[in-house]
């Protein structure tokens, strides 16, 4: 088994996150931690919407401990998106008093996770997460998704030290981040796919026990589609559990291989576009659901003809065996299919994204990332 990253740094890591905590009313256990920890001065960080959903209840469940407590609420852009970008995390790191902070709680999803995590690796601070929506698996990351000079990278952070997913919370939460978890999720498919397609072909780290990982979330969501659609206690329960498991098996190697292909990058090229042209956000989720679809669309194309000429002397040896992983590889119909069971949008249309802009970043988004996906290598043998 071959691991990326520096093995020592993801054991560290990985020790790191100490408590996970998933199920109905746990928000209430986050005060007692925290004074077991000894945690004596805490940073509340929330959005004006994650306070509303599990802040201000968090908020009486500390003060009633005697937790001395602070509030920074992250504000929005000019668009009203909070954005993890230079201006979120400026106003973050200007509220951390180094000998008044003791820990960082994160309260949100993932653009707060994303703000806290990188604001705590850079000032030595331990961060707690709370959930408040099952919308991605980047809650146990110890990467941080940023957006500087309008160009998104992942930047080296930390894990939580504990996560308190309450239950009651996330079946609370809107339907469409319920749906941009599950699209997240989706995503898998596309992205071990290309895991083990930049193994073969380029020679790439790859690692059997967090591909099983992420594997094994995967089909645990898609059967679970039509509850997590109806937001059963059971649908959500699956779906935070995977985007958790999702997670840790990217913290187990150390880099988002196993969670992020062809997919994340359209994706990530969506959004940096949407930065530039000063439009409305869409969720991360509801964008890697779609993309996913569009991925297979393209890679089963290019399965049942004859992939372009100047990759055919990189495949030869392994035609057969990128063939029969494209035959494990659901249709865009049914990944469509399974977007609509979760309550989410399953077309370019339905997002918004228009033919041009698509077309374009099928182009060009394999540059987003330095990874060789089966997306980067057409697009290479047809430009050769």
């Amino acid at each position: 088994m071959v691991k990326g990253g520096d093995n020592v740094l993801q054991d560290r890591q990985l020790e790191q996150l100490k408590v996970i905590e998933l199920d109905r009313g746990v928000i209430r256990k986050v005060a007692p931690y925290l004074r077991e920890q000894g945690y004596r001065h805490v940073l509340l960080v929330a959005d004006d919407h994650t306070y509303a959903a599990a802040g201000e209840q968090l908020m009486g469940l500390l003060e009633a401990e005697g937790v001395n407590t602070r509030v920074v609420l992250i504000q929005p852009d000019a668009q009203g998106d909070v954005v993890a970008d230079e201006i979120a995390i400026v106003q973050l790191l200007l509220e951390i008093r180094p000998d008044e902070t003791d820990v960082l709680l994160a309260v949100g999803s993932g653009t707060i996770h994303d703000i806290v995590r990188f604001a705590a690796h850079k000032t030595g601070k331990p961060f707690v997460s709370v959930p408040t929506a099952p919308s991605v698996d980047g809650f146990t990351s110890a990467g941080a998704p940023l957006i500087v000079r309008g160009v998104k990278k992942t930047v080296p952070a930390v894990p939580p030290v504990a996560i308190f997913a309450d239950l009651d919370i996330l079946m609370a939460a809107p339907q469409r981040l319920v749906a941009a978890g599950f699209g997240d999720m989706l995503g898998k498919y596309t992205s071990l796919f290309d895991w083990k397609f930049s193994r073969l072909t380029a020679g790439e780290p790859y690692d059997e026990q967090a591909a099983a990982i992420t594997e094994r979330a995967l089909r645990s969501c898609v059967s679970h589609a039509e509850a997590i659609g109806a937001r059963t206690e059971e649908g959500i329960r699956a779906l935070m559990t995977a985007l958790i498991e999702s997670g840790i098996a990217m913290l187990l190697f150390g880099q988002s291989h196993p969670a992020s292909g062809a997919e994340h990058h359209l994706s990530h090229y969506w959004e940096m576009e949407y930065l530039r042209q000063g439009r409305r956000a869409l969720l991360h989720g509801a964008k890697v659901g779609v993309a996913c679809a569009e991925i297979a669309r393209v890679y089963h194309a290019a399965g049942e003809g004859m992939l372009p000429g100047a990759e055919l002397a990189a495949l030869r040896e392994h035609r057969e065996q990128v063939r029969a992983w494209l035959r494990d590889l659901p249709g865009e119909a049914e990944l469509r299919g399974l977007l609509r069971k979760a309550g989410g949008p399953s077309t370019l249309a339905e997002l918004g994204i228009g033919e041009e802009l698509f077309a374009r970043s099928l182009r060009e988004a394999h540059r987003v990332r330095d990874r060789r996906t089966l997306l980067r290598a057409l697009n290479e043998a047809e430009q050769a």
